[in-house]
């Protein structure tokens, strides 16, 4: 028997387009990197966003018979039986309870809609990334504010349902959630919009126990490799014969920090 765990990385905001899969794979494929035994999970598996991205990926290798860092996938959808929702949700626990002594990494995907299984999957987190995008509609997720007076409210339902996660895990001795709330499609140019986003994420971190990380700009290399299944971290593989833009090597470097961000040990 082994003491090992995965470190399980759940990417996950309660609300669709956030960029939720675009992260997943590519934090996968910077683990993969790394050198360590990654495995993906989509929880969204009847849109399957993720799945899709991972099944493009093995695609282009087949066809250009070329081979890329690539990770153990697994995807669940919710079960259409609502009399067995909660036979099928422990079956899916049970599934992924038996990964966690395979992997060194575990990045799961969830759905952009509060469901069981959205449930199931922040019961495994040790690290919790939320993108957000650089609206201030986005912040009612996680918290009320007055933006005529700038006083901050009562959390969000977003906030509230993280709350009611960290009681869960530290009734199971998991006593802290690694939450960071990255930044995701912003703008590249500057704006008092985004300038009074990012503050207002700063002054909430220290209410609500999360981490601010600067995240992605909006970029539209991401759509582009999405067809083809690639990330920009595959950009520099000779077999490849891609040339790195400028973009490029923005986006590697906020992959990168990231990554760094989540362990920056």
């Amino acid at each position: 028997m082994t003491d090992k765990t995965a470190h399980t990385i759940v990417i996950s905001n309660e609300k669709g387009g956030t960029g939720k899969s675009t992260i997943s794979l590519h934090l996968a494929i910077k683990l993969l990197q790394e050198g360590f035994k990654v495995a993906t999970i989509d929880l969204d598996g009847r849109q399957g966003t993720l799945s899709r991205y991972l099944n493009n990926r093995k695609l282009f290798c087949l066809k250009n018979n070329i081979k890329l860092p690539m990770p153990e996938h697994f995807k669940f959808a919710p079960t259409e039986d609502y009399s067995h929702i909660a036979e099928h949700s422990a079956c899916v626990e049970m599934q992924i309870k038996s990964l966690l002594p395979l992997y060194d990494a575990i990045v799961i995907d969830t759905p952009g809609n509060k469901n069981y299984l959205f449930e199931l999957g922040h019961k495994f987190a040790d690290t919790l990334i939320t993108p957000i995008g650089d609206s201030l509609i986005d912040l009612n997720s996680i918290s009320e504010i007055n933006f005529e007076t700038g006083k901050i409210g009562r959390p969000g339902v977003y906030a509230n349902y993280i709350w009611d996660v960290k009681k869960q895990l530290a009734a199971r001795g998991k006593n802290y959630l690694n939450w960071i709330v990255v930044g995701n499609k912003i703008s590249s140019t500057k704006s008092k919009n985004k300038n009074i986003v990012f503050e207002y994420l700063n002054q909430l971190s220290k209410l609500y126990g999360f981490r601010v990380n600067d995240g992605f700009k909006d970029r539209v290399i991401y759509k582009e490799l999405f067809l083809e299944g690639l990330t920009v971290l595959d950009m520099n593989q000779d077999s490849l014969k891609r040339r790195m833009t400028l973009s490029h090597i923005a986006a590697k470097q906020e992959i990168k920090a990231l990554a760094e961000f989540i362990c920056p040990e």
